[in-house]
């Protein structure tokens, strides 16, 4: 059996489309952004990694709407358990810094979760604008970015999403 035949998203699309409802500052909603995830991830030809791409889908789950979630998400297919230990690794602790959360995945998270912060990264930078956040704000997440995700992506040896980064981080900060 070719491995593509076995590589079904759709039980992932459909705990993603939960987030429909839950916006975005920069408009739209947290649905939109898990395909946005997903898409850079395919974009940089991450076609192999069925944990990776169902993880992308729903990475914000937990932090949106809690571990209610975890034995749906752990039961939904044979992946489900390694797709729910990379969201809770991507997951942001209650109490915890947007500092220490980066750092703990700078130093401690697997290359899958430092792949997928890179991504998604990626797609939060694309939807920073003036129109949605303040100057200061948009030069902190800059910031945050060369002091983490940067890091992040030369440590799992991907130039694409350095590059990609860097680009983002220069534009936006002629923004500001």
């Amino acid at each position: 059996m070719n491995y593509f035949d076995s590589f079904v998203l759709a039980p992932y699309i459909m705990k993603a489309s939960s987030l429909i409802g839950i916006g975005r500052k920069c408009g739209g909603n947290q649905f939109r952004h898990q395909f946005a995830v997903l898409g850079i991830l395919l974009d940089y030809k991450y076609f192999d990694d069925s944990v990776l791409l169902k993880g992308s889908l729903i990475h914000d789950l937990l932090e949106d709407w809690g571990e209610n979630e975890i034995e749906q998400i752990t039961n939904l297919d044979s992946d489900g358990p390694q797709v729910i230990e990379l969201v809770k690794e991507m997951t942001r602790a209650a109490g915890e810094s947007k500092e220490i959360y980066l750092s703990r995945i700078l130093e401690k998270g697997s290359d899958r979760a430092k792949v997928l912060k890179c991504a998604d990264r990626i797609s939060n930078l694309t939807d920073l604008h003036l129109d949605t956040h303040t100057s200061g704000k948009i030069k902190f997440y800059l910031d945050q970015t060369e002091t983490y995700i940067l890091p992040m992506a030369l440590s799992v040896h991907n130039i694409d999403f350095v590059k990609e980064l860097a680009d983002l981080i220069i534009k936006r900060r002629l923004l500001v």
